[in-house]
């Protein structure tokens, strides 16, 4: 299975993106919002989903491993097929799906393009065991934001800068941090060190 490709986005559309891997180009469907963080010539990472059938080996790409999680998950449910599940991708947030299915909120569910009445209760009634494994998604990410925080702020105060001047360059690196699947911290405090130089 291809969890996850990054390259060069050599061709662009409004769901989809052909990601150049070593000469390689995959052609990847994908929410509107992941089409929209893309530019042409810059590289990506994409956490997939690679959907098999009969007749074809087909690609699905997000900008998150929560919302690639969720596109699983969601076709759990009968009736759910990739088409369906990428369209609650593409209006839910992995944490609005798990409150909807949670809350049994068949009116945020009924706002997913082809997901109707009968089709939100079937969700509610299949997932309402599932949907922990997307909270337990959330919190490791947010682990592992408080880990590379820490681990620079410290870097910081233990090259004689203050916890006040720690918590501002943490602020304005920020972005980069999330900006990679796995941060890596030396790239992180070399940023920080730069901003604090300024």
């Amino acid at each position: 299975m291809i969890a996850q490709l990054t390259g060069l986005v050599a061709q662009l559309g409004g769901t989809w993106a052909v990601v150049d891997v070593n000469g390689v180009g995959m052609k990847v469907l994908c929410t509107p919002a992941t089409a929209a963080g893309l530019r042409l010539g810059q590289s990506a990472t994409l956490f997939t989903s690679l959907i098999v059938r009969e007749d074809s080996l087909t690609l699905y790409g997000f900008t998150a491993g929560d919302e690639r999680d969720c596109f699983e998950l969601v076709q759990g449910a009968s009736g759910i097929g990739p088409k369906t599940a990428l369209a609650v991708v593409s209006v839910l947030s992995p944490d609005e799906l798990r409150q909807a299915v949670a809350q049994a909120d068949l009116r945020a569910l009924t706002k997913v393009p082809g997901i109707g009445n009968k089709g939100a209760q079937r969700l509610v009634i299949e997932l309402k065991d599932k949907v922990g494994h997307l909270a337990a998604a959330g919190a490791r990410l947010n682990l592992a934001e408080a880990a590379w925080q820490q681990q620079v702020k410290d870097g910081l105060e233990g090259l004689g800068y203050s916890a006040r001047d720690a918590e501002a360059a943490l602020d304005r690196i920020k972005p980069l941090a999330e900006a990679e699947p796995v941060p890596q911290i030396a790239v992180l405090m070399r940023a920080a060190l730069r901003s604090l130089a300024k």
